[in-house]
């Protein structure tokens, strides 16, 4: 358990640092590839967002209100609201099954933060312009034969706290890369590269109770390298370590997880996606961001945790884990601090209350 003193609420002048509560669309009736990869995408724009989008649009032309996002979540407010929700209402009525149903949703959500955010938030990490921490950030290259899949709730897409997005702007996109729960074209692209990998290289990061787990350990102690490092033009899906990082709520992540087991099952006929539990404690953002009990964490801190585990192993010690989950954990240091900087501003308490205590002990 984190034994730091708590933060104290410092008062800030609201008049002055309050960060704006409406962000309109500009009129723009597509998302441009550019723009889609600039939010840490690898993928095209996915066809049922550009669909949401031309939808929206559409709206805004046929109704005597302006498309108009409140906060900062991609959220749609005022009279155009009240219209979109009657039509999306109608539109999620009228479809066929619940893989639909959730592909819409999974669309609408993105589409809706994607516009929302436009020219408030900063591309790279997420954060109002006024907080951009991008040139505080490190990168550091990710041993070559790891890969990161950030498996992200539409509901974490964009969230200014969200440290998932700190693995792809430390590591890069091609070693962390982000996969949106619900979108076709980015589980496809997922589990097509998983398949090339091979069912033995892929790893679910999750403490399922209802499922058997290993610990690093167990799961990686036996494995060897020295074939693989010989052989450079080797380098490609088929020979990298493919661990899935489950990034969204935990009132979020069962369902995530049930769908990743699902895939898993289809491709390769076992009912068990392979799961590793890490010895991760408490991390930094608890301070800011409280977690069902101490033993979950952020995302970035699993991941973290992963690195230093494995680095303990003979077998990965030669590969500089420590050094990058250093570099990972100064990321979180960088967004813990921004974060704080903007709660300040805005006159909000940086103590943040814990949730469900029973858990913590």
């Amino acid at each position: 358990m984190d034994s730091s003193k708590p933060f104290s609420t410092i008062a800030a002048d609201h008049s002055s640092s309050r960060e704006p509560l409406k962000v309109e669309s500009n009129g723009e009736a597509a998302i441009s590839l550019q723009e889609w990869r600039g939010w840490g995408t690898t993928s095209t724009v996915p066809s049922m967002v550009t669909q949401v989008v031309e939808d929206l649009n559409m709206l805004e032309k046929n109704v005597d209100a302006q498309m108009v996002f409140g906060g900062n979540h991609g959220k749609l407010s005022g009279d155009f609201k009240v219209q979109e929700d009657k039509k999306h209402r109608a539109k999620y009525q009228s479809l066929g099954d619940s893989e639909q149903k959730l592909q819409f949703f999974s669309a609408r959500q993105i589409a809706c933060r994607v516009l929302g955010s436009r020219g408030y938030l900063c591309q790279k990490c997420w954060l109002s312009s006024g907080d951009c921490m991008c040139s505080k950030l490190i990168t550091c290259p990710l041993w070559n034969r790891m890969r990161f899949w950030l498996y992200m709730h539409p509901k974490d897409f964009l969230r200014q706290n969200n440290t998932g997005k700190l693995l792809w702007q430390v590591f890069g996109v091609q070693a962390a890369t982000l996969c949106l729960y619900g979108i076709t074209e980015h589980e496809d692209m997922m589990w097509d590269a998983l398949k090339l990998a091979g069912k033995d290289k892929v790893w679910c990061l999750y403490p399922n109770k209802n499922a058997p787990t290993n610990s690093v350990k167990d799961s990686m102690a036996g494995l060897s390298f020295a074939n693989v490092e010989n052989h450079p033009e080797m380098a490609g899906g088929a020979h990298s370590l493919n661990f899935i990082l489950i990034d969204g709520t935990w009132s979020n992540s069962g369902a995530m997880f049930s769908r990743l087991k699902d895939r898993y099952k289809l491709m390769w006929g076992e009912e068990e996606i392979p799961c590793i539990t890490l010895n991760t404690g408490a991390s930094l953002m608890h301070k800011l961001r409280p977690q069902p009990s101490w033993d979950r964490t952020c995302t970035a801190a699993a991941a973290i945790g992963l690195l230093d585990e494995l680095h303990d192993l003979p077998n990965f010690v030669s590969y500089g884990l420590d050094k990058q989950a250093k570099a990972l954990e100064d990321a979180v240091e960088v967004l813990f601090e921004a974060l704080t900087i903007r709660r300040l501003r805005m006159g909000k308490s940086i103590t943040r209350k814990q949730r469900h205590n029973r858990d913590i002990f």
